[in-house]
């Protein structure tokens, strides 16, 4: 596809150079975030040194270091005096100083040994005295039966790591200066009748007699240890012990059969050096389980090292056994194995030789005193730390990035997934393997192998996609686009969009060949497999276009997948972007109309309901209708013209209408109330592809229709269906009178029209029928004419003889009637009568008070004025009341007592002002009533200028009205002039100031105020009043 627009070498003249280009395209690969961050530190690894020496500060020495031992961040010295320092390093300050009760003259310290859990130290002299101290002890204990100078000791690491019993040693072997191997066990359990000493047993005896200068076992495998390995080292010879330890024995005892039932390994290196060392390195050594990988023996030729092979089904389990000279063939003090490197000591530098290529990879000189001498180097095999010392100190060889060219090493032996395992911290080197691979697969002709590599790295995309296209090897091409997709940026729209569209193009000319190859060997070969392949294929095109369909335009994806002929892929690409519309434009372009609806139930977008409906009702109305009575969301007015389809398309008499089916389901089923549709469901009833011969389905559509429940009128338009049925002429015969009393009542609620509508039958049967006998009958029918409603219609001249019997029949209910309202009449006056007889003798009715009875308001005597008493027993002075029964009446009435007040006021004359009159040194009980009366006149104005404020503002609030009554006026007014105490206020008419007007309004006044108790009405009145009003202080409330 691309090979026109790519320039080859071969294509460029001799002579000829290609101008600059401005470089457009793919970018050489763009680390994620995390990648740059760790390449912005690559430089700063690649400096970081391999190792490092540091001093270490143990305190005061007060004599010279003879020997050190460090093992689980415990480190003990052992100083020329004879006595011990132990330091543990989470307590570095705390330094605990054990001597050992002999002098320096009578036993000098050879080394110590220290057990992997940091608790056991075994210290032997050359002497060959040797004590046992627990970590946890002050003072150290002789062991008396171990009289040797012990050169190694061989611990039980997987048994002392796990503390099961952490106060003994478990079994160990100890090799000694003369060459015998010893099995012993020590105890620091505190027992009067046993000593340290548990168990000790000499098992091995080696021939030449030269010192163990190491020892080392391990029991496997780790889940059920059945052998025992015991690899044993002197300055010229190895040994390897394998058998099977006695499992029986619970303390010692164990290895006696593994050294007399077995035939050692022996490897022999002569030289003239006079001491070596034995080291292990395990993985994970704090896994109690964890068995060596590494073995290193320090040798006068050299090192000797291999990887030790626990499933060996030989006598040897050492592989890749081989011995590393020393550089510049000096011999060194000491060697210690770390994970890659082989530390070398020598007397004034430390060298590290990494094992994969046996080169010096670090050096560095030690920074010693003048006369200050190197003893040694020790290694902590559980937490993998290495400390150098001296006859002064302690140096610490500290680990920094030990795996740095790791990789590199492992990249120029082509062992690449290996040095891919040691990038994992630096994107560069990563990408530096990732290349080296991919070309080296490219080279092998493992192309597929070579995309996956490229895709990672960041060889240019030009030179890739060229390296496959020169080699014809389009199908690898495509794996490496896919995952170089896989891995741009999502930001990346353009290349992933460019890169998606290629991926498709390959897709598509690799289905197209394997059908060419299908149909050129169908006849020929079997091809079964190549019809798998091309299945396996389109399958994963499928998965693409789904994958990633949003880098893909769809324009341009739907020409490319035309441009192949893949007609499926097509469709299988819209349906995934959602284009559904595509999809079903195909389906009725190959007049597949089930599938179109199929396609249309599918997807969710309503338009295409609206838009493909007219063609789809055309083709087929009844999967249509049934596609469309599935989705209750479709507008149906949007679906008129797909209805509209089926008006005037000729079909078969016996098959259903669809549109009215669809149309029926929307008015009776949905309840669609619009007369759109209520109006194009009688159009097909009444269209001319109906059938006319029957009128069935148009009346009961018009008799059962929806109404509205507010008008009561159908949802159709009466006159559009009254036109179109005499159009077509679907009308009923004149002189239907059945049907036509069946529609006079139909307005069951407007009985106005019904009589009309009936007037209106009876003037077609007087006038137009002509038939007098069948008017009379006709009348029987309704309730709502009567024999003179008719008579109008009947011609002047008629003969009374055929309706005299309705005429006298009327005339009988006339006079009925007028007997039934003469007897309401007189049962109406008798009433009347009663009522006033109740009224004459409510004014005679009385109630009997005791002199001491008070007001309900004031609490004084009510005999002293005017009162008021009510069937309640509540009793008030008239002043009181007015007072009281003002506070709960509502506006209107509070109005009318203020006109009732005003009109009153202006009419009364009031009395002169007598002085006090005394009778035996008391006030005369007319006192009262004269200073009311006068109160009542000083009001005048007040009322008047009252009534004229009310007269401008008659919207005053409630309040205001109540204020312009005064009740001390009011009940001067309702009193009578010759009121008597102790009367109740009652007075003769001919005691009245005024004329009977002025009665009248004394009386209305008075029924307002004494209607009711207002003690009882304010209860429901006063609902909603607080207790205690606005600007009221009361304390009553208070706890």
């Amino acid at each position: 596809m691309f090979s026109e627009y790519v320039e080859h070498a071969t294509s460029v003249s001799a002579g000829a150079a290609l101008a600059p280009l401005q470089y457009e395209g793919f970018e050489p690969s763009q680390l994620e975030p995390e990648e740059q961050s760790l390449a912005a530190n690559v430089d700063e690894s690649a400096l970081q040194p391999l190792f490092s020496v540091g001093f270490v500060q143990p305190g005061h020495l007060d004599a010279p270091l003879v020997s050190v031992v460090v093992v689980s961040d415990v480190l003990v010295m052992a100083l020329a005096s004879n006595v011990l320092l132990i330091i543990e390093f989470a307590h570095p300050a705390v330094i605990h100083r054990i001597p050992i009760p002999r002098k320096p003259t009578d036993m000098t310290i050879y080394q110590i040994f220290l057990d992997p859990s940091g608790r056991h130290i075994i210290v032997t002299s050359l002497q060959g005295e040797n004590w046992y101290l627990f970590r946890t002890s002050k003072k150290p204990r002789q062991l008396k039966s171990l009289r040797m100078v012990i050169e190694s000791i061989a611990w039980n690491t997987a048994a002392l790591l796990s503390a099961t019993n952490p106060m003994s040693t478990r079994e160990m072997l100890i090799g000694s200066r003369d060459g015998v191997i010893y099995e012993a066990v020590l105890s620091a359990e505190e027992d009067f009748f046993k000593s340290q000493e548990r168990h000790l047993q000499k098992v091995f005896a080696l021939p030449e007699k030269q010192p163990v200068t190491g020892i080392k076992y391990n029991f496997f495998p780790p889940a059920d240890p059945r052998k025992a390995l015991v690899v044993v080292s002197t300055p010229t010879r190895i040994y390897q012990f394998v058998g099977a330890p006695d499992r029986r024995a619970e303390e010692g005892g164990r290895f006696g059969l593994v050294f007399a039932n077995s035939s050692p390994k022996v490897v022999d290196l002569p030289g003239s050096l006079t001491y070596s060392e034995l080291h292990y390195y395990t993985p994970n050594a704090t896994q109690s389980n964890s068995l060596p990988r590494t073995v290193g023996w320090m040798t006068g030729l050299g090192i000797f090292h291999g990887n030790l092979n626990f499933q060996s089904t030989s006598d040897d389990f050492i592989d890749a056994a081989d011995v590393l000279p020393y550089p510049g063939g000096d011999v060194p003090l000491s060697i210690a194995l770390t994970e890659f490197h082989y530390i070398v000591l020598y007397r004034d530098r430390v060298v590290a030789i990494c094992q994969l290529d046996d080169k010096v990879s670090w050096e560095e000189p030690l920074p010693l005193k003048p006369g200050e001498e190197i003893h040694g180097i020790v290694a902590d095999p559980i937490r993998s730390t290495y400390w150098i010392y001296t006859d002064q100190t302690i140096l610490e060889l500290e680990v920094k990035n030990e795996a740095r060219d790791v990789w590199k090493i492992y990249l120029e032996k082509g062992q690449y997934d290996v040095a891919l395992s040691y990038t994992k911290e630096s994107a560069i080197q990563r990408d530096h393997v990732l290349s080296a691979q991919a070309n080296s697969f490219f080279g092998e002709g493992r192309y597929f192998q070579a995309a996956q590599c490229y895709a990672q790295c960041s060889v240019s995309f030009e030179e890739v996609t060229l390296k496959f296209l020169d080699a014809g090897e389009r199908d690898a091409l495509r794996s490496y686009l896919i995952s170089r997709l896989e891995r741009t940026r999502k930001k990346d729209l353009s290349q992933r969009m460019m890169l998606a569209t290629w991926l498709v193009e390959f897709y598509l000319s690799k289905c197209n060949e394997l059908d060419d190859i299908v149909a050129a060997e169908a006849v020929s070969g079997d091809v079964e497999n190549l019809r798998t392949e091309r299945t396996i294929l389109e399958e994963d095109l499928r998965q693409f276009l789904e994958t990633y369909k949003h880098n893909l335009d769809p324009n341009t994806t739907y020409e490319l997948i035309q441009s192949h002929g893949r007609t499926d892929m097509y469709l299988h690409y819209a349906a995934v972007i959602g284009d559904f519309e595509k999809v079903i434009e195909h389906w009725i372009l190959e007049e597949d109309w089930a599938k179109a609806i199929e396609v249309i139930d599918r997807q969710t977008e309503l338009a295409l309901y609206y838009r493909f409906g007219p063609v789809l009702m055309r083709n087929a109305p009844k999967e249509t209708v049934d596609s469309w009575l599935k989705q209750s969301s479709l507008d149906p007015l949007k679906l008129i013209p797909s209805l509209l389809q089926l008006q005037h398309v000729a079909r078969d008499p016996l098959s259903p209408n669809h549109a009215i089916r669809y149309l029926n389901h929307i008015v009776f089923e949905q309840h669609n109330t619009s007369a759109t549709l209520h109006n194009l469901l009688i159009t097909f009833y009444i269209s001319p592809g109906a059938p006319t011969a029957d009128d069935g389905p148009l009346l009961r559509f018009l008799s059962t229709a929806p109404s509205d429940p507010l008008t009561e009128k159908p949802y159709y338009d009466l006159d559009y269906a009254l036109r179109l049925c005499k159009q077509s002429g679907r009308t009923r015969p004149k002189g239907d009178l059945e049907l036509a009393q069946i529609n006079a009542d139909m307005p069951e609620q407007d009985l106005p029209l019904r009589k009309k509508l009936w007037l209106k039958i009876a003037r077609y049967v007087v006038q137009d029928k002509k038939d007098i006998k069948t008017a009379m009958r006709f009348l029987e029918n309704t309730d709502l004419l009567k024999i003179e409603d008719i008579l109008p219609f009947f011609p002047d001249f008629v003969v009374i003889d055929d309706f005299k019997e309705e005429i006298a029949h009327a005339l009988e209910g006339y006079s009925s009637h007028i007997d039934t309202l003469k007897r309401d009449m007189d049962e109406a006056t008798k009433t009347a009568e009663s009522i006033k007889e109740d009224i004459a003798a409510l004014r005679n009715r009385f109630v009997t008070i005791d002199a001491g009875e008070s007001c309900s308001v004031c609490s004084h005597l009510l005999l002293t004025r005017q009162f008021y008493v009510f069937p309640c027993r509540h009793t008030f002075h008239a002043d009181c009341l007015i007072g009281l029964a003002k506070e709960y009446l509502p506006a209107h009435s509070l109005r009318r007592i203020i006109a009732l007040q005003n009109e009153l006021v202006k009419g009364t004359n009031p009395a002169p002002v007598r002085g006090p009159t005394t009778t035996n040194g008391t006030a005369n009980s007319r006192q009262p009533q004269t200073q009311r009366t006068l109160l009542s006149a000083n009001f005048g104005n007040p009322l008047q200028s009252g009534a004229n404020l009310l007269g401008r503002n008659l919207l005053n609030a409630g309040d205001q009205l109540r204020n312009l009554i005064v009740p001390d006026a009011l009940a001067a007014i309702v009193s009578a002039p010759a009121w008597i105490p102790g009367m109740g206020g009652r007075r003769n008419d001919a005691e009245m100031d005024g004329g009977k007007k002025r009665e009248k309004l004394r009386s209305e006044l008075d029924n307002m105020l004494a209607s009711s108790c207002p003690l009882c009405e304010s209860v429901v009145v006063g609902l909603d009043k607080p207790f205690v009003k606005d600007g009221e202080v009361d304390t009553t409330w208070t706890l």
